[in-house]
């Protein structure tokens, strides 16, 4: 299995790379393109293409059928309601749409999952489950696309994301979704590679939400096993600290000044930490530092008991609150 799980983040890597170019071109025939000076909050110098959610989407496809896992569930739901995702992330990156349209499309993607049957089972009340799960996969899906504001920054996290969820797939046995997680992996590396080092393309609306959407559901699959609930609950929240803590910041950050939540703009905590004189290299590197840290922590506290795992996550919170006061305080040039 271990073999497989390599073999499959290789191959993916193999796919991304030798797609893109093709992506690429097709971003350019149909417009779907980033303009420098389109917004306010966009200094990049030339014109880039948003081709990134095209090659994630194409590379989960053709990575779990090289597995054999594209027709099995849980990974046919998953892909199946993708789709929604993808169609209106394009439709946003090349025409641009209201956040309400971003929002009925991530809404229709939930609701598709729920129908499959992926869906928070805890603490299996029917209609308090449905809200956490529509809360957790819309929430995720747009922290993934709030968090996007440097290249390589969230694919970075998700690449992170995708190798704790795939490491604790193995350990619980689901080796489906462990090869899922395996092969979201190799899309962020290959799409990390030309986002961040070649500086060739953009994810995009539709590249960011995606990969937000599929790590969500495949949180929400993951089983921590033969483990007690109390020492487990927070495990996705943890795995998704970064993104989380990125959306509140920002998004506190604008309702107490009384602006607009989905309006765009330089005041992630990217932006902050550069603001704070870190280079901007350093300041990628730090938050997906911090994201392997937090990862390293959640699957630390699985083997401790409930006071313990709960005491790790409570001290954890606490640093965040203390990030977000020290961050939320740094002035910016908006």
């Amino acid at each position: 299995m271990v073999l497989q799980i390599i073999l499959a983040v290789l191959l993916s890597v193999v796919i991304s790379v030798a797609i893109t170019p093709l992506c690429i071109w097709l971003a350019w025939r149909v417009n779907l393109i980033d303009r420098p000076g389109s917004e306010a909050h966009k200094i990049h110098k030339l014109p880039m293409p948003l081709a990134g959610g095209l090659i994630i989407f194409l590379v989960i496809v053709l990575g779990c059928a090289w597995a054999g896992i594209l027709t099995l569930r849980p990974i046919a739901p998953i892909i199946l309601a993708s789709i929604v995702v993808l169609a209106f992330g394009l439709w946003d990156d090349i025409h641009g749409i209201r956040a309400s349209w971003k929002m009925l499309g991530q809404s229709l993607a939930t609701a598709l999952l729920i129908w499959q049957g992926i869906m928070v089972l805890f603490p299996r009340i029917l209609p308090l489950n449905i809200f956490i799960t529509v809360f957790w996969v819309i929430g995720i899906t747009n922290a993934f696309n709030f968090v996007d504001s440097m290249d390589g920054l969230a694919a970075g996290l998700g690449g992170i994301t995708a190798t704790s969820l795939m490491l604790g797939a193995i350990h619980g046995g689901q080796d489906s979704l462990a090869l899922l997680s395996a092969v979201v992996l190799g899309a962020c590396i290959g799409v990390f590679y030309f986002n961040f080092s070649l500086s060739r393309l953009f994810l995009g609306d539709s590249g960011a939400q995606l990969l937000g959407f599929v790590l969500a559901a495949i949180a929400i699959v993951y089983t921590p096993p033969h483990l007690p609930q109390g020492s487990s609950w927070f495990v996705p929240i943890l795995l998704f600290s970064v993104p989380i803590f990125d959306t509140t910041l920002v998004t506190l950050s604008r309702m107490r000044k009384k602006l607009p939540v989905y309006k765009a703009s330089r005041d992630h905590t990217y932006h902050r930490l550069v603001g704070m004189g870190m280079p901007p290299l350093r300041a990628v590197l730090a938050m997906h530092f911090a994201a392997i840290v937090i990862d390293c922590l959640a699957f630390i506290a699985l083997s401790l008991s409930p006071l313990w795992a709960n005491l790790i996550f409570g001290l954890i919170l606490l640093f965040g609150v203390f990030a977000f006061y020290k961050l939320e305080s740094v002035p910016l040039g908006e």
